[in-house]
């Protein structure tokens, strides 16, 4: 009987031979699993909120001095605005983990955006028409309580890639699926370092550049709020997708805690987030000292982030077809703290803004570009836990971590007291010593994480035992392809 959904199916093979009874009982059990079309709309709805999101976060970083003298604050008062995702996000992002493998995907990406879309309204409230009578010293704090709502959405968002991957996806699409839904996050963060110096070139044009992200968030919030109807599709996209959440989060949490590799690479990703979090948050600071403008360090930043992106999407092609993921993590990490190293020579020079743009663009290519394939090999290496619990305190480790950092890298820099090429709209500091020090803790993550990360892949191995009735794979000649997936509207 034809079905009410338009149905796209690949062509079925004889599973009635007796000679291939075992490849066989491992086709029809695969031909069990369907997936859906509507998972590209559902990825496409959370690429938008984790980008809006993003855009948010990192709205003031890039005219970081323009913004200080606006609001009539300091230059670290403006960093604050950034680092408050980090400091609410800690507590948060248990409540965030907790909310996603319990609750559903659905109501923690609804209340996500709403929470998005209220931050972004709030921070432009300080800038209303002055018949309002709201008072001068007010226009900060609005902007801060704006951007902590925001910040409060940023776990319930950036926590579900992973997750929603995992319930609509198959295996041979997860670590793609995932790299796009995370890689949006970044795309925010390049959008903001292009758009915000260029929106925002003296002090009178920031309302502007407010209301632009703010109008953002309020389109992304009513497409999520009318489209977004189910958290799962009707059946599994895969034999993991069945159990997705089979450990109760308490559970989850002590096997995690036992985990001796999961806890590695929750402490050696974490100084990896640390590392690009800051990147992110002080580039402008870093560069104005040597002459270069905030356009340029727009530039920089969109560089990181473009070529982020890139080596992304090719690592996620990777991966999703190899299952290589430890292999190409530490090929890529370490390219990345070598690239980090290099970074500390070239921001400290004059007229070198080609060695500096191209480092920028290595330092994303084979650094930030490993965040999908990390957060995939998180799950591999924790499963039955569920996604959202063992990626959301890889998640906290970073952001733990990238306070530290950031707290540290500022009480390292040190006053100048004359610097006549100086582009900074205030005093500049010397960046010498914090950039030094972010570099080897880049290279010490690394070495730690190449020599004694081992892992083996237990959701491919469960999923390989549900197909085949074994924990291993089939022979050469009884593999089935990925094809033979039913694939639905």
């Amino acid at each position: 009987m034809p079905s009410t959904e338009d149905e796209e199916t690949s062509p079925l093979v004889d599973v009635s031979s007796p000679g291939e009874r075992a490849p066989n009982t491992a086709l029809r059990r695969l031909l069990e699993f369907k997936v859906y079309k509507k998972r590209w709309f559902v990825l496409s709805l959370l690429c938008l909120l984790n980008c809006s999101n993003a855009m948010l976060w990192l709205t003031f970083a890039p005219v970081a001095d323009l913004s200080a003298q606006t609001l009539n604050v300091s230059l670290n008062a403006i960093n604050w605005l950034s680092v408050v995702y980090i400091v609410v996000a800690i507590p948060l992002s248990f409540g965030a983990t907790w909310m996603l493998d319990i609750v559903g995907l659905r109501a923690t990406i609804l209340l996500g955006s709403w929470l998005n879309m209220g931050g972004a309204v709030i921070r432009i409230l300080w800038c209303v028409p002055e018949k309002t009578n709201f008072p001068g010293q007010i226009s900060y704090p609005l902007v801060f309580f704006g951007q902590t709502l925001a910040a409060v959405a940023q776990p319930l968002i950036i926590f579900t890639p992973t997750k929603m991957a995992a319930l609509w996806f198959p295996d041979h699409q997860r670590a793609t699926a995932n790299m796009m839904a995370s890689m949006a996050n970044p795309l925010g963060i390049l959008i903001a370092n292009i758009a915000s110096p260029k929106i925002a070139r003296t002090p009178e044009q920031l309302p502007l550049l407010l209301l632009v992200y703010a109008v953002i968030a309020c389109v992304t919030c009513f497409l999520v709020t009318v489209f977004m109807r189910r958290s799962a599709p009707p059946t599994p996209p895969s034999a993991s997708a069945e159990h997705s959440t089979s450990e109760p989060f308490r559970n989850g949490f002590k096997l995690l805690l036992r985990n001796r590799a999961y806890l590695l690479l929750l402490l050696c990703f974490g100084s990896g987030v640390a590392v690009f979090t800051c990147f992110s948050t002080l580039l402008d600071q870093i560069l104005c000292v040597q002459g270069y403008t905030n356009d340029f360090a727009g530039l920089c930043g969109a560089l990181f982030i473009a070529f982020g992106i890139v080596g992304a999407a090719l690592l996620g092609l990777y991966v999703d077809k190899t299952k290589k993921f430890m292999e190409a993590i530490k090929v890529n990490m370490s390219l990345s703290a070598m690239v980090a190293c290099a970074f500390t020579v070239v921001c400290l020079m004059q007229d070198q803004k080609v060695a500096v743009a191209i480092v920028c663009a290595l330092f994303g290519f084979f650094g930030f570009s490993i965040y999908p394939a990390v957060m995939e090999l998180t799950v591999e290496c924790s499963y039955p836990v569920g996604e959202a619990t063992s990626t959301g305190l890889v998640f906290i480790s970073g952001q733990v971590q990238s306070l530290i950092y950031i707290i540290l890298l500022q009480a390292l820099a040190t006053p100048i007291a004359e610097s006549p090429r100086s582009t900074c709209k205030l005093a500049p500091q010397s960046w010498k010593v914090p950039v030094m020090l972010l570099s080897t803790l880049s290279a010490v993550s690394s070495c730690i994480f190449l020599i004694f990360f081992h892992t083996p892949y237990r959701r491919l191995e469960a999923e390989k035992a549900a197909i085949y009735g074994t924990g291993t794979a089939a022979s050469e000649n009884e593999v089935i392809r990925p094809s033979n997936v039913l694939i639905t509207k």
